[in-house]
């Protein structure tokens, strides 16, 4: 397949664009360069000869036009996006512009494109999102596909806006939309200012773990590589119009998380104290959700899919890969907002 990547260079959209590589896919890799992306991520594939890069906006009708016509793709992938929650308390409509106006521009852009090809029914525009649109859960129950959307931070709303877009384009012009809503991904390449990178990093230079609340908040942990591989999963054999919810089967507490992450780094980093002695619970986020979880019953019954990484597994990983790839984060810890306390709403 030829496949458009929108925000490739990022975290999960440049585990796609390797997955795709490595099964022999060609990828044109879209990517406006903002600051969370790096195009260290894909530095492994960038000279397959089935790999090209183009800087652009999704924002940009003309550009995405002009990729479009240029690569003739048989797939979009759409993972580009504002991302970080606390990030979008502190500014909210960058969110909405690039996750609202920008998917709108990307869904007409997609619908021209289609529409002047004859509208091949092997079109497919993959909407990729994320649990938060859902909202929080109390101690049982998990999120489904027939969940309603009551998004809490500014970040999960434009999220959904960009959903429920993507699903008027399918009902309204035909365009064959396809759509996942995953849980929370770690994994190589997570930029410094999420969580267990955070958690990492801060362990290692003897700083303060900063800990929101309780701790008792709880997440649903997928480990980046096997969501690319059920993206790919969703894109190929998905049923249009039809939405997928991808989740890690690996339930957590964060102060547990971070605990697992401390003892990690006393076994394969040990120093004089434990690292844990530098956890530290501070204000929480406002709005923070209590509970994701995700039952993930129709992606692997119906597509065969199932996570292949355990939590503990992942962990051990993603710690070894951040202690054995230090020039790259230390890079990404020099751009604005990276270490600092967000989301205050103040």
């Amino acid at each position: 397949m030829k496949l458009m990547v929108t925000g490739g260079a990022g975290f999960i959209g440049s585990a796609v664009v390797r997955l795709a590589i490595a099964r022999g896919h060609q990828v044109v890799n879209v990517d406006a360069l903002t600051y969370a992306a790096c195009l260290d991520n894909v530095a492994s594939v960038a000279a397959s000869p089935g790999y090209a890069f183009e800087q652009a906006d999704i924002r940009d009708r003309a550009a995405m036009d002009q990729v479009l016509d240029r690569y003739q793709p048989d797939a979009i992938m759409h993972l580009a996006a504002e991302s970080h929650v606390d990030r979008s308390i502190d500014g909210p409509l960058d969110f909405i512009d690039t996750n609202l106006r920008g998917t709108a521009t990307l869904l007409e852009a997609a619908r021209a494109y289609w529409v002047g090809l004859g509208k091949p029914e092997g079109f497919r525009f993959h909407q990729i999102s994320t649990d938060e649109v859902f909202g929080s859960l109390g101690p049982e129950g998990q999120f489904s596909e027939s969940s309603p959307y009551a998004p809490n931070s500014p970040y999960a709303a434009s999220k959904a806006g960009a959903d429920h877009l993507a699903r008027a384009w399918h009902e309204t012009y035909g365009l064959p939309v396809v759509l996942s809503n995953c849980s929370n991904n770690y994994g190589p390449f997570h930029f410094p200012e999420k969580l267990i990178p955070v958690v990492i990093l801060n362990a290692l230079a003897g700083k303060t773990i900063p800990v929101y609340g309780t701790g008792s908040n709880v997440r649903d942990w997928l480990y980046v590589e096997d969501h690319a591989e059920a993206l790919l999963t969703v894109l190929q054999k998905g049923r249009t119009g039809r939405s997928y919810a991808i989740g890690g089967e690996a339930e957590a507490r964060n102060i547990d998380l971070v605990q697992n992450l401390c003892a990690i780094l006393d076994r394969t980093r040990p120093k004089a104290i434990p690292y844990a002695d530098q956890i530290r619970f501070v204000a929480d986020r406002p709005g923070h959700d209590q509970r994701y979880a995700i039952d993930p019953s129709r992606i692997r019954e119906e597509l065969g899919w199932r996570p292949s990484v355990t939590l503990e597994e992942g962990l051990d990983r993603t710690v070894n890969w951040y202690l054995e790839n230090e020039d790259w984060w230390r890079r990404l810890q020099t751009r604005a907002g990276v270490g600092d306390r967000l989301g205050k709403a103040t």
